[in-house]
This record gives structure tokens, C-alpha cells and sequence, in this order.
């Protein structure tokens, strides 16, 4: 069930995932979007978060939102400039 105060996350390669902290004064946390897992943008995700360089697979919750950022398109051999 999708409810219209948390949209359904939606994501490509190269955007960004951030969390909001849980606590006050706990500070948000980001991270590159390197896979998406689900079908048409949805989670989980695999990324790689930038205060510690891991990488892991994702399923955001309710405090997650994805900040989108214009890509290059893919060149003829599929990569990006």
C-alpha cells in the first residue's frame, strides 16, 4: 500500500539515496546508487555510502528519499561520458 505522504522511492543508476537520522541531532546519511534491484526504479537498491565508502543492498524505509540528478545518455558503446 502507497500512501501520499511517502510516495513510492523511484531511482536510477547515479542518483542519490539519503536517510534521514532517526534521532535528533543525528545526521543524515547519503549514498550513490550503483544497482537498482526493483523493476521501473523501485528498491532495493545497492549502494555505495559515501561516509564510509561500503556497499550494500538497501530496502529504504519511510525516512529515505532519492535526490535525482540529470545523466549523460550512453554513448554507442553504452557508456556514459
Amino acid at each position: 500500500m502507497t500512501s501520499d505522504s511517502h510516495p513510492t522511492l523511484r531511482a536510477v543508476r547515479g542518483d542519490r539515496l539519503v536517510v534521514r537520522g532517526h534521532r535528533q541531532g543525528e545526521p543524515e546519511r547519503d549514498a550513490e546508487i550503483l544497482e537498482v534491484l526493483g523493476e521501473n526504479g523501485a528498491p532495493p537498491y545497492t549502494v555505495r555510502w559515501s561516509d564510509d565508502g561500503h556497499v550494500s543492498r538497501v530496502y529504504p524505509g519511510s525516512d529515505a528519499f532519492v535526490e535525482h540528478f540529470k545523466h549523460a545518455a550512453p554513448t554507442e558503446t553504452g557508456d556514459t561520458p
